[in-house]
């Protein structure tokens, strides 16, 4: 996340983590009549949301440059485990060579997922994990915890120490709990400010969000900074702090640059976003499962860049990262 400082966006940059290829395997998944599957399954996480729609689109993309290859794209209506259970299932009894998937929870998904690889379908986890991926021809994701640690660099621009507090959503989620990691274990590694800790909304809203941040500020107006950890979040913290009439006054850093949250920068109300790659992520995935049916090698763990949004680039370099809101 830039902000008028300088982080460069090669410094957010996250390469690849491959540790070592493993080999997608010789066992190939075989749909209707034993011919081998030529589709590949997409069950995403939420259907509506601008990061799954750039995710959706980034997949058709990559599958439509493959001719004889299709893509089954199904979505959950709601970040439920169990709701997404019923997806999963209905998406694999299609038989599909490969599995793309979004895990709402790290826990609840496990077996299920499991289960899938055991039967010979390559699964590639995207953005979110599982307890134990090692089932998995790949892993694709945003380093998070490096991505939070750079939300409180952001901050330190601002201020030098003092109170600062995160606001994210459900336990049990890898990829938001990995950005509280993160900025969590930068804080520590500094004595100049004090951590008043997580606090979560469940449901993901942005009326509760600041309802949590209005509540905080009121317990201790002194805080100096907020991280966010997604766009719902983002756009809570800033209601909040306009409940309590503290604008200018908290330092706020986001993540997940929608329409939404941009103009939030734009306006001043955010001071830095921190932008995934979801496009990258979702070509990435359909390359890696193109990989795995085809028996070669694939990566077992790829992380993808950040890029620090703020409202010195946003007309700039910054607006390309904008997350999509239709194919």
């Amino acid at each position: 996340m830039t902000h008028a400082w300088k982080t460069s966006a090669a410094a957010l940059a996250v390469g690849v983590l491959a540790l070592s290829a493993c080999s997608a395997g010789n066992n190939e998944h075989r749909g209707e009549g034993g011919a081998q599957s030529t589709e590949i399954a997409f069950v995403n996480a939420s259907p509506a949301d601008e990061f799954s729609i750039s995710l959706e689109c980034a997949a058709r993309d990559a599958v439509a440059a493959h001719p004889g290859m299709s893509l089954n794209y199904q979505a959950s209506r709601n970040w439920d485990a169990t709701e997404q259970k019923s997806v999963l299932d209905a998406a694999l009894a299609a038989n599909p060579g490969a599995l793309l998937v979004v895990p709402t929870d790290s826990t609840a998904l496990q077996k299920p997922l499991q289960d899938a690889a055991k039967s010979g379908v390559k699964v590639v986890l995207l953005d979110t994990s599982v307890d134990d991926p090692s089932f998995a021809s790949s892993a694709i994701a945003t380093d998070n915890v490096a991505a939070g640690a750079t939300a409180l660099d952001a901050i330190k621009q601002r201020h030098p120490g003092g109170k600062v507090l995160t606001i994210s959503v459900a336990p049990g989620i890898t990829s938001t709990g990995d950005r509280e990691k993160g900025f969590a274990d930068a804080i520590g590694k500094d004595p100049n400010f004090q951590y008043l800790g997580v606090q979560y909304d469940p449901g993901m809203t942005i009326t509760k969000a600041a309802q949590i941040v209005a509540a905080a500020l009121q317990k201790d107006p002194d805080i100096v900074g907020i991280f966010a950890t997604n766009n719902a979040q983002t756009e809570g913290v800033v209601a909040g702090i306009k409940q309590v009439g503290r604008q200018g006054q908290v330092t706020v850093v986001g993540f997940d640059p929608t329409p939404a949250t941009a103009k939030l920068v734009e306006n001043g109300s955010v001071d830095a976003l921190v932008a995934q790659q979801p496009s990258t992520i979702g070509q990435t995935g359909i390359e890696q499962a193109l990989a795995a049916m085809e028996g070669k090698q694939t990566e077992p763990k790829i992380g993808t860049g950040t890029f620090l949004i703020t409202k010195d680039n946003i007309d700039g370099e910054g607006a390309k990262y904008i997350y999509k809101t239709k194919c």
